[in-house]
Parts: structure tokens; C-alpha cells; sequence
């Protein structure tokens, strides 16, 4: 019941790859680095409305999060690391990477990122919180 068809939701995923060390305009290291992701994928899943108390101590009492998805075995390897697209649509290019702006800055970005994952036996929870992301 918990993953029919029917009750399905499509969202995107990019999985974390890494970071890369930002520099200065003189090419000296800054100390702060960029996160990488790969392309998004979509997917569709049972993505709750909103969150309830029912859910509330499947992640524990202190956890902070505004949706749960709820899947099968066969969902993604997701992890606390991947960025989520769930009330947005990702504008990509031909490569399937985020599409850019002229000046540079991503026109979709995420606006949910995984806060916990509970892997059971028969399917896979995540709680999700949403985010406000400037590309």
C-alpha cells in the first residue's frame, strides 16, 4: 500500500561526488570549497504532505525535517549528502548538468536536502527539510 503506483510523486536527486577547494583571483587556495553533485535523476516515490505527528518519532523527537519519503528496496542509494528537487522541476542542459545562467549561477536550484534515512527491511524513509538556495 505504502508504494502504489498511484500515490507516487516525481522528484529529482543529485548525489553528492565531492568538493572541490575554491581560489582567489591569484589562484591562492581560500580555505573554502564547492560542493559537487551529479546530474539529476528523477524518480518517483510516496512523498508526504506535510509533517505529523505519526512520523515524528520514526526519525527521533530532536530531528527537524518537513516531509518524509516513503519507498521501496529498489529506491536510490540517497544519503544525508544528496540534494533533493521535490516542489521544483531542475532546468538542465543537453548533458543532463544544471543549466546556468549567463552569469554563471544554477537557474534551478535544490530546495530540499535529506536531514536522515531509515532503512528497514521492507522499504526506506527519508525525512527531508526544505531549503532556500540561491545558484
Amino acid at each position: 500500500m505504502r508504494a502504489m503506483l498511484r500515490n507516487k510523486s516525481k522528484f529529482h536527486y543529485a548525489l553528492y561526488k565531492g568538493k572541490i577547494p575554491k581560489t582567489d583571483e591569484y589562484g591562492n587556495v581560500t580555505g573554502e570549497y564547492e560542493l559537487v553533485y551529479e546530474n539529476p535523476v528523477e524518480f518517483a516515490a510516496n512523498i508526504s504532505a506535510a509533517k505529523g505527528e505519526t512520523t515524528t518519532r520514526q526519525f527521533g523527537e530532536s530531528e527537524g525535517y518537513d516531509k518524509v519519503i516513503v519507498m521501496d528496496n529498489d529506491a536510490p542509494p540517497i544519503d544525508e549528502y544528496t540534494v533533493l528537487w521535490v516542489d521544483t522541476i531542475p532546468q538542465v542542459d543537453t548533458d543532463g548538468a544544471l543549466a546556468k545562467s549567463d552569469t554563471g549561477e544554477i537557474i534551478t536550484p535544490y530546495d530540499y536536502i535529506v536531514k536522515k534515512v531509515a532503512r528497514s527491511l521492507n522499504s526506506v524513509s527519508i525525512a527531508i527539510c526544505k531549503v532556500n538556495v540561491r545558484g
